[in-house]
């Protein structure tokens, strides 16, 4: 009994000494050793990370969903984190060229070039979405009554879309540089930079929407400016700490000189992925724009509300998921394809009892949670159906991901980019259609076609894995 103790506690002890590794950042040669230790150390602080990202919107859903006018709000909220999936998909795809090529140089030993790559990323950010920038500004309203708003809700909207927009090269640098911190292993930056932008969230939304002293109240357009404030200070924090060469990478200056050959080998890798996250945000836009139509506001605000929850417990699976493509690139670079391999197996396993965790609080609590987000009766009603719905497909969802970020972090970005395409473009908005539509299933028939379209990308993404194409890549 007593020896059984001591084994407890000795186990405890180990485990709170991973934690406090994990989060602290200390250097770890993830081409080495335990599997399992390797993936808890990157995903404990990548799992924080998308936790924190995930807050932004609930944090933003929370306290415009308590205003006069909240269907109008919240539909504005959401449908606006629709169109920013794009961007989303822009920075992701970023990111996840910069985790792949990062990850190979650390795993060949050369964190020089590694580094070199890192900052050629950025040049090509800001190359990019400038364009983006500009035009969502310029027609932020043109944009929201084309996802279905109507027009007094896209004018009410109009700003609260123009300063999201106009800041979404804020949201690309910090979904990229996070990326190059995750491909040299050093995740616990990538966290501490959500943690300083969304405490500022926190505090500023209630400020800039309610008003305090000499601030006036600014309504839903608040949350937009607090929003756009807090990931402006994330990015602040994560340039200083590039600069500072904390941690594997050491960032020069003379790096930011543009390198063709190198931004070509981002590019080539950049473009699928990206392309990748586009498919599979404009099949959401689709979704929440057949759900706007046949369900009116409150059918649009129930569905957003229910996503913008979804995406709270999917966004930390998406970060577990994100252990693989750091292991996965930083293992092929070591030539250690066989642990690659095992890397995502073990990533896969973590991945499933989450999610089933994650399943069964959304089937006891889902009631609870979404009435903590709105008052409206109506609204409350087809977010929980929604919810229930969609959660069925949890475990498929995080399987998915492991896979996904196994492709990409191995550079092959493709393999995903025509999964996403033939599972959301050919299968899903089809599906969708003609449950809402031909078999008049309305807004349910939407929530019914994404965890079928789901499951049905998780098996063709294992059995495309099992094939092996994705070892032969070279970056």
């Amino acid at each position: 009994m007593i020896g059984t103790n001591t084994n407890i506690n000795q186990e405890r002890s180990s485990l709170l000494q991973l934690i406090k590794q994990s989060i602290k950042g200390d250097a770890f040669d993830y081409t080495q050793g335990s599997i399992r230790k390797a993936v808890i150390l990157l995903a404990i602080p990548m799992i924080l990370e998308m936790v924190l990202e995930s807050v932004f919107a609930l944090v933003d859903l929370y306290f415009v969903g308590h205003l006069p006018n909240s269907s109008v709000a919240i539909q504005v909220v959401g449908l606006t984190e629709s169109v920013l999936s794009i961007i989303y998909a822009l920075a992701i795809g970023l990111s996840m060229a910069a985790t792949a090529v990062v990850a190979r140089r650390i795993g060949e030993k050369n964190p020089q070039l590694a580094a070199k790559a890192g900052m050629q990323a950025i040049i090509v950010a800001f190359m990019i979405n400038m364009f983006i920038s500009i035009f969502g500004f310029l027609y932020g309203k043109d944009i929201l009554i084309l996802m279905g708003a109507s027009t007094s809700t896209a004018e009410a909207g109009e700003p609260f879309i123009q300063i999201m927009m106009a800041g979404s090269l804020i949201i690309v640098l910090l979904f990229l540089i996070n990326g190059i911190f995750r491909g040299a292993g050093n995740a616990a930056i990538a966290m501490r930079s959500l943690w300083i932008a969304n405490i500022s969230n926190i505090i500023l939304c209630p400020i800039f929407i309610n008003g305090f002293g000499p601030v006036p109240a600014f309504g839903l357009t608040g949350a937009a400016i607090a929003t756009t404030i807090g990931r402006s200070l994330g990015v602040i924090y994560q340039l200083y700490s590039l600069m500072q060469g904390n941690g594997v990478l050491k960032m020069k200056l003379a790096y930011l000189k543009p390198d063709l050959q190198q931004i070509v080998t981002l590019v080539k890798i950049a473009a699928p992925a990206i392309l990748q996250f586009v498919i599979a945000s404009c099949s959401w836009i689709f979704l929440a724009q057949l759900v706007a139509t046949t369900g009116g506001d409150h059918g649009s605000a129930g569905y957003q509300t229910a996503l913008r929850i979804m995406m709270f417990f999917m966004l930390p699976a998406w970060g577990l998921s994100n252990a693989a493509s750091t292991l996965v690139g930083q293992n092929l670079g070591a030539k250690n394809i066989d642990r690659a391999e095992q890397s995502v197996r073990q990533t896969a396993i973590f991945s499933i009892c989450f999610m089933s965790f994650v399943m069964f609080i959304t089937y006891v609590f889902g009631p609870k949670i979404i009435g903590f987000f709105t008052e409206d009766a109506l609204i409350q009603e087809i977010a929980v159906e929604a919810t229930y719905i969609m959660s069925l497909g949890y475990v498929f969802y995080g399987i998915g991901m492991v896979l996904v970020n196994a492709f990409n972090g191995a550079g092959d970005t493709w393999t995903p980019t025509w999964i996403n395409f033939f599972g959301f473009w050919l299968f899903q908005i089809p599906l969708a259609y003609l449950l809402a539509k031909l078999f008049e299933f309305g807004p349910t028939g939407v929530f019914i076609a994404v965890p079928v379209a789901e499951t049905a990308i998780c098996i063709a993404g294992y059995f495309l894995f099992k094939r092996g194409r994705w070892k032969t890549i070279k970056v």
